[in-house]
């Protein structure tokens, strides 16, 4: 679908989506909830379902803006006070999707 001219033209360079759902949101996602650990690559693909080839670009793209880092082939997450509210708000996401609610029936 296009995008009008005020839209490209406005949109900054540095502009990077990572809205759930998004290759970026699920690597991040992903290195939030293994925090503790670093990663290779090809692992971040079999672990994301990502494309080989596209999970490079996408951990470029994260490391410019400060968000994963990487040692030789292993990739983690940024130690990052925005990165642990991320963790956070992910893990509150999940509890309330598990969380049982019920009317206002009770007394």
């Amino acid at each position: 679908m296009p995008i009008g001219i005020d839209a490209f033209d406005d949109e900054p360079e540095a502009a990077l989506d990572v809205t759930p759902g998004t290759q970026p949101y699920r690597v991040l996602a992903f290195l939030a909830e293994h925090d503790d650990q670093a990663f290779t690559q090809t692992e971040i693909h079999e672990e994301t379902g990502i494309k080989r080839g596209s999970v490079g670009a996408v951990l470029s793209r994260l490391e410019d803006r400060g968000l994963v880092r990487h040692r030789g082939r292993y990739w983690a997450i940024a130690e990052d006070d925005r990165l642990a509210s991320f963790a956070a708000q992910r893990g509150a996401s999940s509890a309330s999707t598990t969380d049982d609610y019920h009317g206002g029936d009770e007394a």
